[in-house]
């Protein structure tokens, strides 16, 4: 039961390590890819795309969305567009953005 327990954690760690992505190749795949364009620089929306970071949704689900987004939300981007490994990098850029500070610590909006 043990090797059992130990095979599994070992399998299920390789496995989000194969699906980290590189962050800093998803910054530069984000800008060229123009995802800023309706995200805005740092994932958190603007104009008219929706708030991808802090906290983006599950790779499984965001790689799925981008493949087949709802009718009139954004552009399908197919595997041969952006590759997977591509999405896996993007993913890992919007999870790497922090939170924004809490309003209670930015000086000029407690005056």
């Amino acid at each position: 039961m043990k090797r059992a327990l130990f095979v599994f954690a070992l399998t299920a760690g390789l496995a989000s390590a194969q699906n980290a992505g590189n962050p800093e190749k998803g910054k530069a795949l984000f800008l060229k890819n123009n995802c800023y364009s309706c995200h805005g620089f740092d994932g958190h929306g603007g104009g008219a795309g929706v708030k991808l970071a802090p906290k983006p949704i599950a790779l499984a689900a965001f790689i799925a969305y981008v493949r087949h987004p709802a009718l009139g939300s954004m552009p399908t981007f197919s595997a041969k567009v952006i590759p997977d490994a591509d999405l896996r990098d993007i993913h890992a850029y919007l999870a790497s953005i922090p939170d924004p500070p809490a309003v209670k610590d930015i000086p000029l909006l407690n005056q």
